[in-house]
């Protein structure tokens, strides 16, 4: 006979994805702003290996639809946030936020945003990933206690929900319209794209 237990999964970490309503009329807007700023202007180079990157002021340039996601975002974050007893808060987050724009072979290494409470991407142009996951361009997240738990005895498990992949990373398919939201310290990497097409996206940092 086998006692009955229970199994806490203690220092859970948030990953929130929300699929944006109306998002095809707002992504044709971001596609457009995003198209004449990388006309008129060259790219940065931070954790990009390849593509485009504009200049981390997309709230300024960006025009209203830059501005109607940003406001998407700071709703979602307060939403997912609490202070420490648990009660909701209201906060007006301070944002900076950038565009990316990806084509074959075009990625970003592992990296974090120090400086923010809230990360976020969200999809304008999955590049047809959705429909072909072959085409990779996945957003990786690395388990924030690294290799240790798979470092023993890496062909066990842990019998709980996300117990699978301890130890190792986790991927989030690009959909378009999705906002995927996370803690900014959470490693994270865009495998290479192999499409024919372009990957579009705008990250965001939320702030104090």
């Amino acid at each position: 006979m086998t006692s009955s237990f229970e199994t806490v999964p203690l220092f859970a970490t948030p990953i929130v994805l929300s699929d944006v309503p109306d998002a095809a009329a707002l992504n044709a807007e971001l596609r457009k702003v995003i198209g004449q700023r990388q006309k008129a202007h060259p790219g940065t180079q931070h954790s990009n290996l390849g593509g485009w990157q504009s200049t981390w002021d997309m709230d300024r340039w960006g025009g209203a639809p830059a501005i109607k996601l940003l406001a998407i975002a700071r709703n979602l974050a307060n939403r997912v946030t609490t202070d420490r007893e648990g009660k909701p808060v209201a906060i007006m987050w301070q944002a900076n936020m950038w565009a990316n724009v990806n084509r074959a072979g075009h990625g970003n290494e592992f990296h974090s945003h120090p400086g923010s409470f809230w990360s976020a991407v969200y999809y304008v142009d999955d590049g047809g990933i959705a429909a072909d996951p072959s085409l990779g361009g996945e957003l990786e997240f690395m388990d924030p206690r690294g290799p240790g738990p798979a470092m023993y005895a890496p062909h066990l498990a842990f019998a709980m929900p996300g117990g699978l992949s301890a130890g190792a990373n986790e991927t989030v398919p690009p959909r378009a319209g999705r906002l995927v939201m996370f803690p900014a310290w959470v490693l994270h990497q865009v495998r290479p794209y192999r499409g024919s097409a372009e990957r579009i996206s705008i990250a965001l940092n939320l702030s104090l």
